[in-house]
């Protein structure tokens, strides 16, 4: 099982970023193979449909295919204002949209297709982002993604990760590794 592992956020210091880690660790431990991606390595313009009248940036064409490739993917969201970041939004918008003439990308859809999503958020505030994942559950589904049912959101995120950037306490890990093993388990039945 091919699974996808990013941060909503290329923050050099993000939680969200070292929560990936840890997630992409766990889902290795169960036997994926990982793609731990950092949306810092393909800056996209602000999405414009004027701006795609003139070409769709090739970063999107990368993008795409990496995650078309991946049947499962977790997504680490960080909460800006009781929701999900502009860089998210912002990837998800350029890969849903169509790229005319171009046989591989004419149908937008295509990188969501029969894809499972896991959600994780990490966030300094006592609720640990769980506002961003209320916001993006339903946007992931009305890309045709399933959702995982099992979400995790990490409270107080800068006391919750070692030097080691692995989570302190046992209780959180398992969370997390939940979170994994269902994406997974759903992503294998859906392929089945």
């Amino acid at each position: 099982m091919k699974a996808l592992v990013f941060a909503g956020s290329t923050r050099q210091h993000s939680f969200n970023r070292r929560l990936a880690a840890v997630a992409a660790q766990a889902a290795r431990d169960q036997g994926a193979e990982v793609t731990l991606l950092e949306l810092a390595d393909f800056e996209l313009p602000l999405y414009n449909g004027d701006l795609e009248a003139q070409g769709t940036p090739d970063n999107v064409r990368r993008l795409k295919a990496i995650f078309h490739a991946h049947p499962a993917w977790i997504i680490c969201s960080p909460e800006y204002n009781g929701s999900y970041t502009g860089l998210l939004k912002n990837t998800l918008d350029w890969l849903s949209r169509p790229i005319a003439g171009d046989a591989d990308w004419a149908v937008g859809g295509k990188p969501f297709n029969n894809k499972v999503v896991g959600l994780l958020a990490a966030s300094n505030g006592a609720l640990g982002g769980l506002r961003s994942l209320s916001n993006l559950a339903p946007l992931m589904r009305q890309l045709q993604c399933w959702v995982a049912p099992k979400q995790f959101a990490l409270a107080r995120a800068a006391e919750a990760f070692d030097d080691k950037g692995l989570l302190r306490d046992t209780t959180q890990q398992a969370s997390v590794a939940g979170v994994v093993e269902q994406t997974l388990h759903a992503a294998r039945k859906l392929g089945a």
